[in-house]
C-alpha cells in the first residue's frame, strides 16, 4: 500500500510547528455485495461498476444492452472496507477528522466498528471527528445502501401527495424516483443516457490531524467599488479553533504583480471561526480583467495569503485571483414589451455562444484530466464562449472549473435538480442547504462562473402542468416550489454570493417571474428571460418557426454518433438503424423516426443494397440534417440580435443542446462520447465565429446580414457568389462596396429579390444554383464561407457523384489534406475512423477543385495510419 502524506510545516523565527497533518486514504480497498458472496478489490476514487470491470468480473458497462444486463449491481448493498495504519504519532494530536470529499451517495460509516456518521447527499462535503476513536492500526467500512431503493423507500415514506414523476418514460429503460435522493439525477436514465445509478467513494478520503486552530476552507470574491473606481478582495477564512484558549497573530495578504500587501490582526476564540478580510487594490494599479473567449485575455494574479499565529503556528494559501464584473441587464426595450436579458462583463454586452455540458462519463472515475482539456479546449477551438452545466448532472470538479478559467468559458451554473418537482421535508432541506453552501464557497473564486441557476426547467414543468396536476393541488407544489428555490438556495446564494447574479430556474422569465411570485404562468415567454426550444416536425429549414426569444438556452436536433464510435460497443447484427440495438440505445421516444423526417424534408434517403453501407450512409445523413438544423437556428438567434420584429428579438445568447456525450448513442450532442468532432461541432465553429455573414429569405428575398462580436467597428467588403450545382466555376460574382461593419451589432448588409438573383445569374434557378458568400478586407478572410440553398437539395438540378482524392503530407505535428474534388460536393465529410485528432474544417461545401484541410492529432499518429484509416463522404455518394 503506498502511503499519501501531506507534512505542511511552517518556520516562525527558529521555531518549526506542523501546522496539520493529512493522511489520504485514496487507493486499494476491499468491496463485498450484500450477501457477502462476492468480494473484490476496488480503487478509490471510484465505484463499484468500475471495481467489477478492472477484476474482470463484467464486461465494459456500455458494451450492447449492458446497462441493462446490469443493473443487478445498483440494486445491491455494496461496502467498501479498508485496514490502514496511520504514519504518524496519533496520540500528540488534539483533534482528528475524517474527510470525504464525495461518497456517491447513501452511506454508513464505522471507524473501528463505532458508526460515525451517515452520508446521503453525493454532492456534500462530509467531516467527522473521529479523535476518541482513532488509533495507530485502524479500519473504516462505508456500508452503502442502493440508492434506487432508497429513492423507493422515500417516496413511499412521502404519504402526504405524491411528489413526480415517480418513474422516467419506459423508452429510457430508467430506474424510479431520482428526485428523492441527492444524487446525479441522470444516474437513473435520461433521454440521451443510460441508467447506471453508481455506488462509491468517487472523491477524495483522507485523515487530517491538527493542533490549536485549522483552516478548514478559505475562499475569497473580487469586488469593484463603481464609485471609487477601485477593485477590492473579499476574503473569507473558516477556522476550527481547538485550543482552549483564544489563538492571536496576523494575516498578510500578498499579490505581488499589484504592488499589494496588507497585514491584519487577528484573535481567534475557541470553535468554529469565521475570519473576513477587505483587501483594497489602489486605483493607481492597472489590473487587467479577466474575459470570456473571444473578448480579451484571461489574466490573473498569484496570490498568497499568510497565517502567523500563535506558537509559531503559520498557515499558508496561495490561489490565482481573476477580476472581472458581471451584470444582468433585464431593463425596458424600445418597440417592445417584456424586459431584456443578456449580460455585461466588464460593462460590455456579450453575446452568449455555446453548449450545454452533461456528465461526461457515467462514471465519475474515468473523467480524466485528459478528456477535459480535450473537450473543453475543443469548445473554444469551436469559438464558444460559454457553458451551462446543466442541473441534472454534477457539480463538476475543480479542474473543470479551472480550465474554464484559463480558457475563457463563462458558465452557466445550474444546482442540481432537473426536470422534476422535489419534496421539501426537513431532512431533505437540511440535505440541500449544506449541499449548496458547500458548493457556493467551493466554486464562488471562479470568474468562469457568471450566474447561479436554480434548477432545469422545473418551473415549466410546474406551471405548464407536465405531470397534470389538479388546480386544486398546485398551490400546494408552488409552496414546495417557492420554499425549495426561493426560501432556501436564493437566500443561501445571496448571503455566500454577491458577486453574481441568480435566477430560480432555466427556463424562467427573470425579473417577471419575481414579480408573479417566483413562478411565471408562461415561463417560455419569448418576452423575458430564457427559453427553451424544441420542435422536431416542423421544417427546421424555415427559420420563422423559431422563437424570436430574448435569450435560447436549450434548442438542438439529434443525430447518431459515427460509426468508428459505435463500433465499440456493438456488433455486427447491430449495425442497421431499425436493429434492437438501434432501438435500445435511442432514449427519445420516437427519435429515430424524427430524424428520418427532418432529413427527409430536404435530402433523399440511402437506399443502397449493402445494410452496412445503408447504415452508416444513415448516420451520416443524420449528422447532416442535425448540422444543417443548428446552423440555421443559431443563425437566426444571432442576426436577431440588434432588431425588433414584431415586438419581438434583440436575442442575446444561444447554447445549443448538448456538448458532449455520455455513452455511445443517438443524442443532440456535437462531440460524441471520447470528444469526436461531429459534423455539428464543425458547423459550430463557422456559424459561432466572431465575424459571420448569414443568409436567409423573407418573401422570395434574399438577406445577408454581418454579424459581429467584435469591440470595435471594422471596414469589409461582402462577396456574393452563385455556383451551379453542375460547375465548379462560378456563374456569377459580385462584390459590395466598403462596408463598416459595427462592433457588437448585427445588420443587413444585402437584399436582393430571388428572381433577380436568378435572371442576374444567367441559366440559374432555384434547383440548379448554390449561393456562397464572405466577407473580406484588402483579399483577407474576415469570416467563414457561409452558403445559403436555394432548394430543398433532394431537387437539386445538376448535382453529379464527385470523385474527391486526398493527398496526405505531414508537416511536424499537423498533416495537410490535399483535396481535388471532380465536381460541386456538399457536405464533404473527411473521417479518420477512431484516430483522435480534428481537421480544420469538415462537412463543407467544396465548390473549388481544390482544397486545403489540416488535421491536428491529439495522440501521436504516423501518415501511413492516417491514409490506412482514411475515408471521405458527400452526400452525392449516396444521391
Amino acid at each position: 500500500m503506498r502511503l499519501h502524506l501531506l507534512l505542511l510545516l511552517a518556520l516562525c523565527g527558529t521555531e518549526t510547528t506542523a501546522a496539520a497533518l493529512s493522511y489520504s486514504l485514496r487507493g486499494n480497498w476491499s468491496i463485498c455485495n450484500g450477501n457477502g458472496s462476492l468480494e473484490l478489490p476496488g480503487a478509490v476514487p471510484g465505484c463499484v461498476h468500475s471495481a467489477l470491470f478492472q477484476q474482470g468480473l463484467i464486461q465494459d458497462s456500455y458494451y450492447r444492452f449492458n446497462d441493462l444486463n446490469y443493473r443487478w449491481i445498483s440494486l445491491d448493498n455494496w461496502t467498501y472496507s479498508k485496514e490502514f495504519k496511520i504514519p504518524f504519532e496519533i496520540s500528540k494530536w488534539q483533534k482528528v477528522n475524517l474527510i470525504l470529499e464525495g461518497v456517491d451517495t447513501i452511506s454508513k460509516i464505522l471507524f473501528n466498528e463505532v458508526t460515525i456518521g451517515e452520508t446521503d447527499n453525493m454532492f456534500n462535503r462530509y467531516s467527522f471527528d473521529i479523535t476518541n476513536v482513532v488509533r495507530d492500526v485502524n479500519s473504516i467500512e462505508l456500508r452503502f445502501q442502493s440508492a434506487v431503493l432508497y429513492a423507493a423507500q422515500q417516496s413511499k415514506a412521502h404519504t402526504r401527495y405524491p411528489v413526480p414523476p415517480d418513474c422516467p418514460p419506459l423508452v429510457q429503460k430508467g430506474e424510479c424516483h431520482v428526485n428523492f435522493v441527492r444524487k446525479e439525477q441522470c444516474s437513473f436514465s435520461w433521454d440521451w443516457g443510460p441508467s447506471f445509478p453508481t455506488q462509491g467513494i468517487w472523491k477524495d478520503v483522507r485523515i487530517e490531524a491538527y493542533n490549536n486552530c485549522h483552516l478548514n476552507d478559505f475562499t475569497f470574491s473580487p469586488i469593484y467599488d463603481k464609485s471609487a473606481q477601485a477593485w477590492n478582495l473579499e476574503i473569507e477564512a473558516t477556522f476550527d479553533v481547538v485550543s482552549s484558549k483564544p489563538v492571536g497573530g496576523q494575516v498578510i495578504v500578498a499579490i505581488p504583480k499589484l504592488q499589494t500587501q496588507q497585514m491584519y490582526n487577528l484573535e481567534l476564540q475557541p470553535g468554529k471561526r469565521i475570519v473576513e478580510l477587505f483587501l483594497n487594490i489602489s486605483k493607481n494599479i492597472t489590473v487587467e480583467t479577466w474575459w470570456p473567449h473571444g473578448h480579451g485575455n484571461q489574466t490573473g494574479y498569484n496570490m498568497t495569503i499568510l497565517f502567523v499565529l500563535d506558537g509559531g503556528l503559520n498557515i499558508e494559501k496561495s490561489a490565482k485571483v481573476y477580476f472581472r464584473t458581471v451584470e444582468l441587464i433585464e431593463e425596458p426595450i424600445k418597440g417592445s414589451p417584456g424586459l431584456s436579458f443578456y449580460f455585461k462583463i466588464n460593462g460590455f454586452p456579450i453575446f452568449l455562444k455555446g453548449s450545454n455540458w452533461i456528465p461526461a462519463d457515467s462514471f465519475q472515475d474515468r473523467v480524466t484530466s485528459e478528456l477535459l482539456r480535450l473537450l473543453l479546449q475543443s469548445v473554444v477551438d469551436a469559438n464558444m464562449n460559454t457553458l451551462r452545466v446543466w442541473g441534472g448532472g454534477i457539480y463538476e470538479q475543480d479542474e473543470f472549473y479551472e480550465l474554464c478559467d484559463e480558457l475563457g468559458i463563462m458558465v452557466w451554473q445550474d444546482f442540481m435538480f432537473a426536470c422534476a418537482l422535489y419534496p421539501t421535508d426537513q431532512g431533505f432541506l437540511d440535505s440541500v442547504r449544506a449541499e449548496v453552501a458547500y458548493q457556493i464557497k467551493r466554486l464562488k473564486s471562479h470568474p468562469s462562473i457568471i450566474i447561479w441557476s436554480g434548477n432545469n426547467e422545473n418551473e415549466e414543468a410546474l406551471m405548464m402542468n407536465w405531470y397534470r396536476i389538479s388546480i386544486t393541488d398546485r398551490p400546494i407544489y408552488i409552496k414546495d416550489y417557492v420554499t425549495l428555490y426561493v426560501k432556501n438556495i436564493r437566500e443561501l446564494v445571496l448571503a455566500g454570493d454577491k458577486s453574481r447574479p441568480f435566477i430560480t430556474s432555466s427556463p424562467t422569465n427573470g425579473a417577471e417571474t419575481v414579480a408573479e411570485g417566483w413562478v411565471s404562468q408562461n415561463p417560455n415567454s419569448n418576452y423575458f428571460g430564457d427559453v427553451h426550444f424544441y420542435d422536431y416536425i416542423s421544417d427546421c429549414w424555415n427559420w420563422k418557426v423559431f422563437p424570436r426569444a430574448r435569450f435560447a438556452s436549450e434548442y438542438g436536433y439529434q443525430s447518431w454518433p459515427s460509426f468508428s464510435t459505435l463500433e465499440k460497443v456493438s456488433s455486427t447484427e447491430d449495425w442497421s438503424f431499425s436493429s434492437k440495438f438501434s432501438l435500445h440505445r435511442q432514449h427519445h421516444e420516437g427519435g429515430n423516426k424524427q430524424m428520418l423526417y427532418q432529413a427527409g424534408l430536404h435530402f433523399k434517403l440511402p437506399e443502397s443494397t449493402d445494410p452496412l453501407r445503408t447504415f452508416k450512409d444513415t448516420i451520416y445523413l443524420t449528422q447532416v440534417m442535425q448540422a444543417q438544423c443548428v446552423k440555421t437556428e443559431t443563425e437566426f438567434y444571432r442576426r436577431s440580435r440588434s432588431e425588433i420584429v414584431d415586438q419581438q428579438g434583440h436575442t442575446m445568447g444561444a447554447l445549443y443542446w448538448q456538448l458532449n456525450d455520455i455513452w455511445q448513442a443517438p443524442s443532440w450532442a456535437s462531440l460524441e462520447y471520447g470528444g469526436k468532432w461531429k459534423m455539428l461541432h464543425y458547423f459550430a465553429q463557422n456559424f459561432f465565429a466572431p465575424l459571420l455573414p448569414v443568409g436567409f429569405e423573407n418573401e422570395n428575398t434574399f438577406y445577408i446580414y454581418g454579424v459581429s462580436d467584435l469591440h470595435s467597428d471594422y471596414s469589409m467588403t461582402l462577396t456574393v457568389r452563385v455556383h451551379t450545382w453542375s460547375s465548379l466555376e462560378p456563374v456569377c460574382s459580385c462584390v459590395t462596396e466598403h462596408l463598416v461593419m459595427k462592433g457588437g451589432e448585427a445588420v443587413r448588409l444585402y437584399e436582393e429579390p430571388v428572381s433577380e438573383l436568378l435572371r442576374r445569374c444567367g441559366n440559374c434557378t432555384r434547383e440548379s444554383c448554390v449561393v456562397s458568400f464572405y466577407l473580406s478586407a484588402d483579399h483577407e478572410l474576415l469570416s467563414p464561407t457561409n452558403y445559403h440553398f436555394l432548394s430543398s437539395l433532394k431537387e437539386a438540378v445538376g448535382l453529379c457523384k464527385a470523385q474527391i482524392a486526398a493527398i496526405i503530407s505531414q508537416q511536424g505535428d499537423i498533416f495537410v489534406f490535399y483535396l481535388e474534388t471532380s465536381a460541386v460536393a456538399p457536405f464533404v465529410w473527411l473521417d479518420v475512423g477512431s484516430i483522435p485528432g480534428r481537421f480544420s474544417d469538415n462537412g463543407f461545401l467544396m465548390t473549388e477543385k481544390t482544397r486545403t484541410i489540416l488535421f491536428y492529432p491529439w495522440e501521436p499518429t504516423s501518415k501511413s495510419e492516417l491514409e490506412q484509416s482514411f475515408h471521405v463522404t458527400s452526400l452525392t455518394d449516396i444521391y
